[in-house]
Protein backbone atom coordinates (compact mmCIF):
# COMPACT_ATOMS: atom_id res chain seq x y z
CA UNK A 1 0.00 0.00 0.00
CA UNK A 2 2.97 2.46 0.81
CA UNK A 3 3.97 1.54 -2.43
CA UNK A 4 1.34 2.84 -4.16
CA UNK A 5 0.74 6.08 -2.32
CA UNK A 6 4.33 6.62 -3.06
CA UNK A 7 3.80 5.81 -7.09
CA UNK A 8 0.64 8.23 -7.38
CA UNK A 9 2.38 11.04 -5.15
CA UNK A 10 5.52 11.37 -7.75
CA UNK A 11 2.92 11.12 -10.59
CA UNK A 12 1.05 13.85 -8.99
CA UNK A 13 4.15 15.81 -8.95
CA UNK A 14 5.23 15.12 -12.29
CA UNK A 15 2.02 15.90 -13.83
CA UNK A 16 1.64 19.28 -12.03
CA UNK A 17 5.27 19.94 -13.09
CA UNK A 18 4.34 19.34 -16.88
CA UNK A 19 1.49 21.37 -16.25
CA UNK A 20 3.56 24.27 -14.66
CA UNK A 21 6.14 23.99 -17.89
CA UNK A 22 3.78 24.12 -20.09
CA UNK A 23 2.12 26.80 -19.12
CA UNK A 24 5.32 28.84 -19.01
CA UNK A 25 5.90 28.33 -22.17
CA UNK A 26 2.62 29.22 -23.44
CA UNK A 27 2.82 32.71 -21.40
CA UNK A 28 5.89 33.08 -23.28
CA UNK A 29 4.46 32.64 -26.47
CA UNK A 30 1.66 34.78 -25.93
CA UNK A 31 3.47 37.53 -24.76
CA UNK A 32 6.15 37.22 -27.34
CA UNK A 33 3.55 37.71 -30.25
CA UNK A 34 3.02 41.63 -28.82
CA UNK A 35 6.23 42.63 -26.94
CA UNK A 36 10.09 42.36 -28.02
CA UNK A 37 11.42 39.46 -27.11
CA UNK A 38 13.36 41.13 -24.13
CA UNK A 39 10.68 41.97 -22.85
CA UNK A 40 8.66 38.93 -23.09
CA UNK A 41 11.41 37.13 -21.15
CA UNK A 42 11.15 39.78 -18.66
CA UNK A 43 7.45 39.40 -18.45
CA UNK A 44 7.35 35.32 -18.39
CA UNK A 45 10.20 35.47 -15.78
CA UNK A 46 8.30 37.73 -13.44
CA UNK A 47 4.82 35.54 -13.84
CA UNK A 48 6.67 32.27 -13.58
CA UNK A 49 9.00 32.75 -10.48
CA UNK A 50 6.40 35.30 -8.74
CA UNK A 51 2.92 33.56 -9.58
CA UNK A 52 3.09 30.35 -11.45
CA UNK A 53 6.13 28.23 -9.93
CA UNK A 54 5.15 29.50 -6.34
CA UNK A 55 1.49 28.62 -6.60
CA UNK A 56 3.11 24.52 -8.54
CA UNK A 57 4.96 24.10 -5.61
CA UNK A 58 2.38 24.79 -3.18
CA UNK A 59 0.13 21.87 -5.08
CA UNK A 60 3.53 19.65 -4.63
CA UNK A 61 3.70 20.10 -0.86
CA UNK A 62 0.13 19.37 -0.55
CA UNK A 63 0.45 16.13 -2.17
CA UNK A 64 3.85 15.10 -0.34
CA UNK A 65 2.92 16.65 2.86
CA UNK A 66 3.46 13.71 5.67
CA UNK A 67 5.13 15.81 8.65
CA UNK A 68 2.05 17.54 10.13
CA UNK A 69 4.37 19.38 12.43
CA UNK A 70 6.26 21.77 10.52
CA UNK A 71 10.32 22.42 11.59
CA UNK A 72 10.70 25.32 9.26
CA UNK A 73 8.65 29.04 8.41
CA UNK A 74 6.75 30.07 5.62
CA UNK A 75 7.03 32.72 2.85
CA UNK A 76 4.53 34.96 1.83
CA UNK A 77 3.62 32.70 -0.93
CA UNK A 78 3.28 29.84 0.82
CA UNK A 79 6.89 27.89 0.48
CA UNK A 80 9.19 26.78 2.86
CA UNK A 81 11.58 29.52 4.42
CA UNK A 82 13.85 29.53 6.95
CA UNK A 83 14.22 26.48 9.46
CA UNK A 84 13.26 27.18 13.20
CA UNK A 85 16.52 26.31 15.09
CA UNK A 86 16.58 27.93 18.28
CA UNK A 87 14.20 29.39 21.27
CA UNK A 88 14.61 32.17 24.17
CA UNK A 89 12.53 32.61 27.10
CA UNK A 90 11.89 35.50 28.40
CA UNK A 91 10.25 39.14 28.12
CA UNK A 92 10.35 41.70 25.07
CA UNK A 93 12.88 44.19 27.25
CA UNK A 94 15.08 40.87 27.69
CA UNK A 95 14.79 40.26 24.28
CA UNK A 96 16.14 43.10 23.02
CA UNK A 97 18.87 43.96 25.84
CA UNK A 98 20.00 40.91 25.31
CA UNK A 99 21.14 41.16 21.43
CA UNK A 100 21.82 44.94 22.17
CA UNK A 101 24.58 43.54 24.73
CA UNK A 102 25.74 41.01 22.50
CA UNK A 103 26.19 44.08 19.55
CA UNK A 104 23.44 42.95 17.00
CA UNK A 105 21.09 45.37 15.43
CA UNK A 106 16.92 45.49 15.70
CA UNK A 107 15.63 45.25 12.30
CA UNK A 108 13.78 48.49 10.75
CA UNK A 109 10.56 47.48 9.96
CA UNK A 110 9.93 46.96 6.44
CA UNK A 111 8.08 49.94 4.66
CA UNK A 112 8.58 51.18 1.33
CA UNK A 113 11.48 53.61 2.44
CA UNK A 114 12.92 50.86 4.61
CA UNK A 115 12.98 48.48 1.54
CA UNK A 116 14.29 51.05 -0.89
CA UNK A 117 17.01 51.98 1.51
CA UNK A 118 18.02 48.31 1.64
CA UNK A 119 17.93 48.02 -2.62
CA UNK A 120 20.28 50.45 -2.33
CA UNK A 121 22.37 49.50 0.26
CA UNK A 122 22.83 46.19 -1.28
CA UNK A 123 23.29 47.71 -5.16
CA UNK A 124 26.05 50.06 -3.83
CA UNK A 125 27.56 47.59 -1.23
CA UNK A 126 26.85 50.23 1.34
CA UNK A 127 26.46 49.76 5.66
CA UNK A 128 22.82 49.29 6.92
CA UNK A 129 22.81 47.60 9.74
CA UNK A 130 19.14 47.81 10.71
CA UNK A 131 18.31 46.75 7.37
CA UNK A 132 14.51 45.44 7.08
CA UNK A 133 13.76 41.98 7.10
CA UNK A 134 11.38 39.94 4.34
CA UNK A 135 8.37 38.37 6.51
CA UNK A 136 8.25 34.69 7.37
CA UNK A 137 5.22 33.31 8.71
CA UNK A 138 5.11 31.19 11.89
CA UNK A 139 1.88 30.51 14.11
CA UNK A 140 -0.07 31.74 11.61
CA UNK A 141 1.61 35.41 11.50
CA UNK A 142 4.53 37.03 10.39
CA UNK A 143 7.62 37.20 12.39
CA UNK A 144 7.44 39.69 15.78
CA UNK A 145 11.13 41.16 16.02
CA UNK A 146 14.56 40.17 14.27
CA UNK A 147 17.88 41.33 14.83
CA UNK A 148 21.39 41.29 12.44
CA UNK A 149 24.95 41.78 12.82
CA UNK A 150 26.67 42.60 9.71
CA UNK A 151 29.52 41.06 8.33
CA UNK A 152 32.15 43.38 7.27
CA UNK A 153 30.17 46.80 6.31
CA UNK A 154 28.45 44.93 3.35
CA UNK A 155 24.62 44.72 3.86
CA UNK A 156 24.93 41.94 1.67
CA UNK A 157 26.14 39.65 4.36
CA UNK A 158 24.91 39.25 7.91
CA UNK A 159 23.93 37.25 10.52
CA UNK A 160 20.30 37.38 10.99
CA UNK A 161 17.34 35.68 13.09
CA UNK A 162 13.49 36.08 13.35
CA UNK A 163 11.55 35.41 16.66
CA UNK A 164 8.21 34.92 17.42
CA UNK A 165 6.43 34.60 20.51
CA UNK A 166 4.88 31.90 21.90
CA UNK A 167 2.74 31.65 25.16
CA UNK A 168 5.17 29.50 27.72
CA UNK A 169 1.41 27.80 29.02
CA UNK A 170 0.84 26.85 25.24
CA UNK A 171 4.53 25.53 24.49
CA UNK A 172 4.26 22.99 27.34
CA UNK A 173 3.01 20.57 24.38
CA UNK A 174 4.47 20.77 21.44
CA UNK A 175 1.70 19.73 18.97
CA UNK A 176 -0.33 20.72 15.37
CA UNK A 177 -2.20 23.13 17.56
CA UNK A 178 0.70 24.69 18.92
CA UNK A 179 1.99 25.50 15.66
CA UNK A 180 -1.30 27.02 13.82
CA UNK A 181 -1.97 29.22 16.89
CA UNK A 182 -2.22 33.04 15.50
CA UNK A 183 -2.48 35.26 18.74
CA UNK A 184 0.73 37.15 20.10
CA UNK A 185 0.84 37.28 23.54
CA UNK A 186 1.31 39.67 26.14
CA UNK A 187 5.23 39.97 26.04
CA UNK A 188 5.85 41.84 29.02
CA UNK A 189 5.90 39.00 30.59
CA UNK A 190 7.84 35.93 29.61
CA UNK A 191 6.73 34.12 26.63
CA UNK A 192 8.99 31.29 24.59
CA UNK A 193 10.74 33.49 21.80
CA UNK A 194 11.05 30.85 18.68
CA UNK A 195 13.45 31.99 16.05
CA UNK A 196 14.81 30.72 12.86
CA UNK A 197 18.65 31.56 12.47
CA UNK A 198 20.34 32.42 9.18
CA UNK A 199 23.92 34.27 7.67
CA UNK A 200 23.30 35.14 4.47
CA UNK A 201 26.15 35.64 2.24
CA UNK A 202 25.32 37.43 -0.79
CA UNK A 203 22.89 37.66 -3.95
CA UNK A 204 21.16 34.25 -5.43
CA UNK A 205 17.84 32.97 -6.76
CA UNK A 206 15.63 31.02 -4.51
CA UNK A 207 15.63 26.93 -5.14
CA UNK A 208 12.28 26.07 -6.23
CA UNK A 209 10.67 29.53 -7.95
CA UNK A 210 14.23 31.49 -8.91
CA UNK A 211 12.73 34.64 -6.79
CA UNK A 212 15.80 37.39 -6.71
CA UNK A 213 16.71 37.12 -2.63
CA UNK A 214 19.95 36.72 -0.80
CA UNK A 215 21.89 33.86 -0.65
CA UNK A 216 22.35 32.03 2.89
CA UNK A 217 24.97 29.81 4.31
CA UNK A 218 22.74 26.10 4.16
CA UNK A 219 24.58 25.61 7.37
CA UNK A 220 21.51 26.83 9.85
CA UNK A 221 22.76 24.27 12.60
CA UNK A 222 26.42 26.32 12.44
CA UNK A 223 24.28 29.34 12.92
CA UNK A 224 21.91 28.27 15.68
CA UNK A 225 24.96 27.82 17.44
CA UNK A 226 26.84 30.94 16.12
CA UNK A 227 23.94 32.86 17.88
CA UNK A 228 23.76 31.33 20.95
CA UNK A 229 27.73 31.31 21.58
CA UNK A 230 27.08 35.37 21.16
CA UNK A 231 24.77 35.42 23.62
CA UNK A 232 26.20 33.50 25.94
CA UNK A 233 29.57 34.88 25.93
CA UNK A 234 27.17 38.30 27.08
CA UNK A 235 26.14 36.37 30.08
CA UNK A 236 22.84 36.90 28.11
CA UNK A 237 21.17 33.50 28.07
CA UNK A 238 21.27 30.85 30.96
CA UNK A 239 22.14 27.29 30.03
CA UNK A 240 21.16 25.99 26.61
CA UNK A 241 19.12 22.70 26.29
CA UNK A 242 18.48 20.81 23.06
CA UNK A 243 15.18 19.41 21.93
CA UNK A 244 13.15 17.88 18.76
CA UNK A 245 11.10 20.45 16.90
CA UNK A 246 9.11 18.12 17.05
CA UNK A 247 8.17 13.56 17.07
CA UNK A 248 7.23 13.41 13.88
CA UNK A 249 10.31 15.84 12.14
CA UNK A 250 13.58 13.73 10.96
CA UNK A 251 16.82 15.06 10.24
CA UNK A 252 16.98 16.07 6.62
CA UNK A 253 16.86 18.56 4.03
CA UNK A 254 14.31 21.62 4.62
CA UNK A 255 14.34 23.90 1.48
CA UNK A 256 18.16 24.60 0.60
CA UNK A 257 19.01 24.20 3.94
CA UNK A 258 20.88 21.44 6.21
CA UNK A 259 19.38 20.82 9.50
CA UNK A 260 19.56 18.51 12.39
CA UNK A 261 15.99 19.24 13.48
CA UNK A 262 16.99 20.08 16.58
CA UNK A 263 16.20 23.86 18.63
CA UNK A 264 18.77 25.24 20.90
CA UNK A 265 16.55 26.67 24.02
CA UNK A 266 17.66 29.19 27.05
CA UNK A 267 16.62 31.55 29.49
CA UNK A 268 17.30 35.00 28.77
CA UNK A 269 19.50 36.49 31.57
CA UNK A 270 17.90 39.90 33.24
CA UNK A 271 20.86 43.28 33.04
CA UNK A 272 20.66 43.18 36.56
CA UNK A 273 21.26 39.76 36.97
CA UNK A 274 23.84 39.97 34.21
CA UNK A 275 25.61 42.57 36.18
CA UNK A 276 25.72 41.03 38.83
CA UNK A 277 27.73 38.08 37.69
CA UNK A 278 29.58 40.54 36.01
CA UNK A 279 30.95 42.08 39.77
CA UNK A 280 31.30 39.07 40.75
CA UNK A 281 33.66 37.88 38.21
CA UNK A 282 35.51 41.02 38.39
Amino acid sequence: MRLVILILQRSAILSLGLVGIWLIVNVFQSVDDELPSVLALAATYALAAYVILPYFVRMGLMVLRHQHVPHFTITGDGLPGDPVNLALIGTFDELRDAFAAAGWHEADPLTLSSSWGMVKAFVLNSAYPKAPFSTLYLFGRGQDIGFQKAIGNSPRKRHHVRFWAKCLTEAETVDDIFWHGTNRPDTREPVLWVGAGTKDTGFSLTRLTFQITHATDADTNAERDFVMAELARQGAIGIVDLYDAGEEISAGTVNHYVTDGIIAVAPLVTNEARRGTGARMA
